[in-house]
């Protein structure tokens, strides 16, 4: 039938709920995520101040942790998944780390708790995690805008596939992280969210300033992409890890679990940040890069 509109992205932020609805460790149950959002109490992350601090409040009992060298991690390439089966690349702690903080933001607690709640989790008796899923798995599965099929079996099609990759990501986010994570990709992720806790206070008053005014004055709705902001800005300042990359991977994620004009919006505010964090050159350093007439 031709003219039929297929949607790909069924996913988008819903994605993260495979993760948050097992908070209570129940961790094979979902919850979609405009009921998760729905069941948010006015007595928890949401009850402070207006605008941007509804939501950008600091974690309850937030860690300070001590500053990590640039040579602690390396942005290099690697593998999907390692000898031992397990995702192993930066992008897959990224991702974990984003869906750990916005958890936290969700629940008001402290992101480096939850993530060891997360990993010392205690396994359902006879459950077995397939780790031939993560071969499927796929982290550049962005959305998009609805596209055109000329029959009723290809939209069919679509929409299976769409489904199937929903049911992959469900299982992988949702399965214990050890399973599912080398220790090089866990001990990445735990040292992004201590570089959020450690530098959150001082991010909160800059993303303040550059963040677009929709986005404060309805902070509940853009829980996502203020984690995105708050990882990518700490991986900078406190990692240091090279910007470029940060602001590339920061968009991808965006991309992936955000929709309408979050990745570029995101994108603007990372470059914003980063100029604004450049030094101010000094009257001397200026006169030493004017040309000396001879």
């Amino acid at each position: 039938m031709e003219g039929t509109i297929s949607p790909l992205c069924l996913r988008s932020s819903s994605s993260l709920s495979y993760f948050s609805s097992n908070l209570s460790l129940d961790s094979h149950r979902t919850l979609g995520f405009t009921t998760f959002v729905d069941s948010l109490r006015p007595t928890n992350l949401f009850r402070r101040s207006s605008t941007l601090r509804l939501f950008l409040s600091p974690p309850k009992g937030s860690l300070r942790t001590p500053t990590i060298s640039a040579e602690e991690v390396r942005d290099v390439p690697m593998p999907k998944v390692d000898k031992s089966g397990r995702l192993s690349s930066p992008r897959a702690a990224r991702e974990l780390a984003l869906v750990i903080l916005y958890a936290a933001c969700l629940e008001g607690s402290d992101p480096i708790r939850l993530f060891e709640k997360r990993i010392n989790a205690r396994r359902e008796p006879g459950y077995e995690f397939d780790k031939s899923s993560l071969l499927k798995y796929n982290h550049m599965s962005f959305g998009g805008p609805p596209v055109k099929t000329e029959t009723s079996e290809e939209e069919d099609e679509l929409v299976r596939h769409d489904e199937n990759e929903s049911k992959i990501e469900a299982e992988v986010l949702s399965a214990p992280p050890k399973l599912v994570y080398s220790k090089l990709v866990l001990r990445f992720a735990k040292k992004l969210l201590a570089a959020v806790a450690d530098k959150w206070d001082t991010h909160v008053v800059i993303i303040d300033k550059i963040s677009p005014p929709d986005w404060k004055s309805a902070p509940a709705g853009r829980i996502l992409e203020f984690s995105i902001l708050h990882l990518a800005m700490s991986e900078i300042a406190v990692i240091e890890t090279r910007h470029p990359i940060v602001i590339n991977e920061a968009v991808d994620l965006a991309k992936r679990f955000c929709d309408g004009s979050a990745p570029r919006i995101i994108n603007g505010c990372l470059r914003t940040f980063v100029k604004d964090r450049a030094p101010t050159p000094t009257p001397q350093a200026l006169e030493s890069k004017q040309e000396v007439p001879v």
